[in-house]
């Protein structure tokens, strides 16, 4: 799993072309990758929110109490493990369109592998600051698409142009689902599951 995360990094072409020639079950990629680096933006929200806390002007810092930051975290991290299905399963979907015929698990590999750096990123949560957090989001958002566009066409074994068409509406399919999951965010604080902050 590591040699993949730095390959990513350093020489995404040829990992991904690595990664294509691996045969790994849905159960391995979830044990040994998701529901590890899916933890990194949850363990570093729940120390960030109930350890440091954030400043609004010249406040005192605010900060959630243990049992909400750890019911909220718990929320986001399954939302993540979904979110990783939602889109290996759009893939695998949308894979017949361009005449591809990778399997299901190596559909969700390919996501797993493409969130890569938003979970990593999360480990700027450790210190919530507004700045910091769009700064490092954006650099993650920007390396992840860098990494679909990259990957596709190299795992899919498609042409660069059909490449760029698939890439796009995987994108787009992803902006869908950040969207649904931010109006469930909104309807279950309105029923209650919010955060509550420390006196």
């Amino acid at each position: 799993m590591i040699h993949h995360v730095l390959g990513l990094f350093t020489h995404p072409d040829e990992e991904w072309q690595e990664i294509r020639g691996e045969e790994e079950s849905i159960s391995h990629m979830y044990l040994t990758h998701i529901l590890i680096l899916a933890a990194i933006p949850a363990v570093s929200a729940y120390i960030g929110t109930t350890l440091v806390g954030w400043t609004v002007g010249d406040g005192a810092p605010v900060m959630l109490t243990q049992a909400s930051a750890l019911q909220m975290t718990t929320l986001t991290y399954l939302a993540m493990l979904a979110g990783v299905a939602v889109m290996g399963a759009f893939i695998h979907w949308m894979a017949r369109t361009y005449d591809a015929s990778p399997t299901m698990a190596q559909c969700v590999v390919f996501a797993a592998y493409t969130a890569t750096p938003l979970f990593i990123g999360g480990l700027a949560a450790l210190y919530p600051n507004l700045w910091l957090a769009m700064a490092v989001g954006t650099a993650a958002i920007c390396y992840t698409v860098y990494l679909l566009y990259v990957g596709i066409p190299t795992f899919m074994g498609i042409h660069q142009d059909e490449g760029f068409l698939f890439s796009s509406s995987v994108l787009a399919v992803g902006l869908v689902v950040l969207v649904a999951m931010i109006a469930l965010s909104v309807i279950l604080w309105g029923s209650g599951v919010g955060p509550v902050y420390t006196s």
